[in-house]
Order: structure tokens, then sequence, then C-alpha cells
């Protein structure tokens, strides 16, 4: 239980730093392109760039990914 935890708490924070980054660099998060679909519907797709995509749907999910091998070797770290 507490590696799930571990786990979780890595993901939590790894998220709250990329969320932060991109916004900085422009870049459209989920709750920005969420907004964006509630707000203009289905033409919220033609308004977002290449980058956007490639991070919504390569580079969030590959950092989130990050975060849980953090959180799992951290988990080991400690355990050992």
């Amino acid at each position: 239980m507490i590696r799930l935890y571990i786990i979780g708490i890595a993901i939590l924070i790894i998220a709250i730093l990329a969320n932060g980054i991109i916004l900085k660099l422009g870049i459209k998060s989920w709750y920005d392109f969420i907004a964006l679909l509630n707000h203009e519907g289905s033409s919220a797709f033609r308004q977002l760039s290449i980058l956007d995509y490639l991070w919504l749907f390569i580079g969030y999910p590959l950092v989130l990914g990050c975060g849980y091998w953090i959180g799992d070797s951290i988990h080991k770290l400690i355990k050992n």
C-alpha cells in the first residue's frame, strides 16, 4: 500500500511540474484542451498546433510514466 502511495505522490508532483512548465512555454494542457472543447466543440481540434498534439498524446503520458518510475525507484530505495 505504501508503494502505491509513493508512486502516486511522485506522479502528482511530476504532473504539477510538467503543467507549470508547459504553461510557461505556451503549450496546451489537458485542462486547456477540455476548456476549448467545452467552448468551441469539435472545432477545438483545429485550434491545436502539432506541438500541442505531440505534448498531449506523446509527451505527457511519457512524463507521467517517468513519475511512476521515479516513485517506484524511491520505494525500492526506502524498502532496501
